[in-house]
């Protein structure tokens, strides 16, 4: 009998180590090769340098640039070539003087044109918008508008909870389906991971159809914890639509731990509808398993409101080469004259949108950012209480609102354009999650979420560099520490 020579265990070991080290070489090689932004790559080299075999796996779980993969590409959609042409068309209408003599177009022109060259956005100008300023005439809104369905509700929903409010608005879909009304419903399967098998079940025995946005085994244990679809979106007959930062969830109505959340969303009519349908039509062809609706009357009717407020939809997320809401924001900042509210309640902003609006501070423009004073997410806290100090030393005003949770992703330059959506202002919501975000261009509009937004500041501590020097310097720390974390988030 021939025995076969026993490796020796400093052999395997040795061997281990050179794999692994080819595997960490490469890895680092694919990381460069991406082109990311030197900050995030130089802080998951650090990671995976640092922190032997973690560091390697928390790259896999949450590292990988899937913006480049492309998740699912929308030149699938033979449909959509109809909006390719009347951005194309817009993009040549835009320069008509008769269009330019409204205000609202001229002085936005830049931004309009930005978001039909990176978005195929389209400018709609037959729109009723309300705001809805709370979770309370949300969900009214809402309600009233699903009970009154006659043919399709679409329904769209990072964070779906069954619970009080859930239930109510779950029980109207079930009843809407079994009458003959097409229902279709997205969750996303991390932000809404605490829907049962059973409520699923319910919904499809119904009639209702089911769409899960990338399915996951388990929500922290995977690489698309980061690609998630984080919109919000209601459209009801093809004539109303909602969107906007309000999930289906009860702590937008009653007290908890944090508060009552504080929130915005907003009812559209009009033109825009159609806008927010086509996006949804788009994410239903994805999880859906390329199942399209079709582009006809019965989802895209004949608007008849004749108000007029301008509006672009504009969507990102890992399916664009263009971060096209950040960009949108960015140039709106940059070419600010008199004053900059912004809400958001997670401040981690990348550098461009950090040093734009400090530059508009330190050239006199108000510029007010308004955060919350408590979160639900302990690291983006510190990381956005780390902002603060850099913020007050370039002349910007820091708000700490303290009436519960302010939820609240607002927008307002000059008193003539705003946005009210899903995408908060972070490194996440430009860049990883899937967002959607209603730009309008109009001053009453405008008028009103400033009101509202000085309504809150009334809720609010003002941050003085003197307050702020007088902090612990135990929670200085957290916010290093969070902050040096932050480009990983």
């Amino acid at each position: 009998m021939i025995s076969l020579p026993l490796v020796a265990v400093s052999d395997l070991k040795l061997m281990a180590t050179i794999c692994y080290a080819i595997i960490i070489v490469v890895t680092i090689g694919l990381i460069i090769h991406e082109k990311r932004e030197p900050v995030k790559a130089l802080a998951w080299i650090t990671v995976i340098a640092l922190i032997p075999v973690a560091g390697l796996f928390l790259y896999i779980i949450f590292g990988r640039n899937h913006r480049k993969a492309k998740i699912f590409n929308l030149k699938e959609i033979a449909d959509l070539e109809l909006f390719d042409n009347l951005s194309r068309k817009q993009l040549e209408a835009i320069q008509n003087p008769d269009l330019l003599v409204r205000s609202a177009i001229s002085d936005n022109k830049d931004i309009i044109t930005l978001l039909l060259n990176t978005n195929k956005s389209l400018l709609t100008m037959r729109n009723r918008i309300r705001v809805l300023n709370n979770g309370k005439d949300t969900f009214s809104a809402i309600i009233k508008a699903l009970r009154e369905a006659k043919s399709s509700i679409h329904i769209e929903y990072y964070i779906y909870e069954n619970d009080r409010i859930g239930k109510k608005i779950t029980k109207i879909l079930l009843e809407k389906a079994r009458a003959g009304v097409e229902v279709r419903f997205i969750y996303d399967d991390v932000g809404s991971w605490g829907l049962s098998r059973k409520f699923l079940r319910t919904l499809r025995k119904a009639g209702v159809e089911v769409g899960c946005f990338m399915p996951v085994v388990f929500p922290w244990l995977t690489s698309r914890v980061n690609y998630r679809n984080h919109r919000k979106i209601i459209v009801v007959d093809g004539a109303v639509a909602f969107t906007g930062g309000i999930n289906i969830a009860e702590r937008y109505l009653r007290r908890g731990r944090k508060g009552i959340w504080r929130d915005t969303h907003l009812k559209l009519e009009g033109e825009s509808v159609s806008m927010l349908q086509t996006i949804f039509a788009t994410d239903w062809y994805f999880v859906s398993g390329k199942k399209q609706i079709a582009f006809s009357d019965k989802y895209f009717p004949k608007v008849r409101i004749n108000d007029t407020v301008p509006v672009q939809i504009a969507t990102s997320g890992p399916d664009s080469d263009w971060a096209s809401i950040m960009q949108a924001f960015f140039a709106a900042i940059t070419r600010a004259e008199d004053h900059i509210y912004i809400s958001s309640p997670y401040f981690l902003p990348n550098q461009a949108i950090l040093t734009a609006l400090k530059i508009a501070a330190l050239s006199g423009i108000d510029v007010r950012v308004m955060i919350p004073s408590r979160s639900d997410t302990k690291i983006v806290y510190w990381a956005t209480r780390s902002y603060i100090s850099e913020l007050m030393e370039a002349g910007i005003k820091v708000y700490l609102y303290c009436k519960g949770f302010n939820h609240s992703k607002v927008i307002i330059i000059d008193g003539s354009f705003s946005s009210v959506g899903t995408a908060n202002m972070d490194i996440r919501s430009f860049e990883d999650n899937f967002e959607v975000t209603a730009i309008m261009y109009d001053k009453k509009i405008a008028r009103e979420l400033e009101g509202y937004f000085m309504q809150d500041i009334d809720h609010c501590i003002h941050v003085t560099p003197e307050m702020w020097e007088q902090r612990s310097n135990l929670h200085s720390v957290y916010e290093s520490l969070a902050r040096l974390l932050s480009p990983l988030l």
